[in-house]
């Protein structure tokens, strides 16, 4: 029996050529192209390979070439719901979320998949850079591409139902299978924006969302240095944009306080934290790492990755995952993800909820 696939097209270069190979190999492939907000206008706009107004047609296109049915499912309410609200609930809290990660958590393989799983699809192949070995997430042999992070958050369940056809090569092959294919979009521009925040302007969006809020920009002591119009708009590692002068040294975000709503800033050494507390962890690689285990973290999409040790345990509100850091890191944010590595390989991940320095960072932020 033919398996049937829900290929989800985007509108850019890795959906096309993904939904394309999948046909290649013989599967019963549908296409089909999420409309992520009731007002498109309201969205960016320009081909840039995410949510814009112009990647619907983009992705019919693609569909009429490879020779596959398209759909598009409206599914504007689920993300202003669990993404772009979600988004502002965060900054509200001080936290710094990574939309894409809630919108891959919660759209692409949450609603979607529930939906194609009760309209008798087997599967959902996406244009992620990533593989799946054995039924576990590993990184994309194009590293620089890789998007296992923004995947972390999946569950097993899920990833059993997942597909992803580009893991094993780079982006410049998929440009160039795309151009042989004649898939229009071969040179179309990645997205690297907020597909929901048109003009780029975080703040701006978070301030019509949440309103002004003014309050103190304070140093470690407590002494205040200036004001800001809303905690809300700030992230922990933030350097530019908090209208302090008259410091011959550069001063960070270390922390935000939404409920006394300040901000506290200082030296770049005062960011180092080697202690870490994610909550709701999820194991898709792995049984849960009850006892410290000495394996490999990432804490941002596209930053290092960490020696640490992991381990979880019983928290007041539920599993807790702890994570100590063999040499301190700098710009850790509460509301990011801390996704776990073997090797390549993603064993689990959690949301950031806390981080500290032990005496021994301390000792060297001093």
């Amino acid at each position: 029996m033919t398996l049937r696939v829900l290929a989800a097209m985007s509108g850019g270069v890795d959906s096309a050529v993904a939904a394309a190979r999948v046909a290649e190999a013989g599967y019963d492939v549908t296409g089909v192209h999420l409309a992520l907000s009731k007002n498109p206008q309201s969205y960016r706009t320009g081909a840039r390979g995410c949510c814009t107004v112009e990647d619907s047609h983009d992705a019919r296109r693609a569909a009429d070439v490879i020779g596959i049915p398209f759909y598009v499912w409206d599914m504007s309410e689920e993300f202003d719901r669990e993404v772009v609200q979600d988004f502002v609930a965060e900054y509200e809290s001080g936290n710094t979320p990574n939309p894409c990660l809630r919108c891959n958590e919660k759209i692409k393989f949450e609603a979607v998949l529930d939906r194609a799983i009760a309209l008798g699809f087997d599967a959902v192949a996406t244009g992620h850079h990533v593989r799946k070995t054995d039924g576990r997430l590993v990184r994309s042999v194009d590293l620089d591409k890789d998007q296992s992070y923004v995947l972390g958050v999946l569950t097993a369940e899920q990833l059993e139902h997942a597909m992803f056809p580009l893991g094993d090569c780079t982006k410049e092959q998929v440009r160039a299978e795309a151009e042989r294919r004649g898939l229009s979009v071969a040179d179309k521009p990645d997205s690297h924006d907020i597909c929901f925040i048109a003009d780029g302007d975080t703040k701006g969006f978070l301030n019509r969302r949440i309103g002004e809020r003014p309050g103190p920009i304070q140093d470690e002591s407590g002494q205040v240095l200036g004001t800001h119009d809303g905690a809300h708009t700030f992230t922990v590692g933030q350097r530019k944009g908090l209208g302090l002068g008259g410091s011959p040294d550069p001063r960070y975000v270390l922390s935000i306080e939404p409920v006394e709503n300040t901000v506290t800033v200082g030296p770049r050494a005062s960011l180092r934290v080697d202690e870490i507390t994610g909550v709701r962890p999820v194991w898709s690689g792995s049984a849960p790492l009850t006892e410290p285990t000495q394996v490999i973290v990432q804490l941002r999409a596209h930053g290092q990755v960490h020696p640490a040790r992991v381990w979880q345990r019983a928290g007041l509100e539920g599993p807790e995952l702890v994570v100590h850091l063999s040499e301190p890191a700098t710009g850790v944010a509460p509301g990011q993800a801390v996704v776990v590595y073997e090797g390549d390989t993603v064993l689990g991940s959690a949301t950031i909820s806390t981080t500290a320095r032990s005496e021994t960072a301390q000792e060297a932020a001093s």
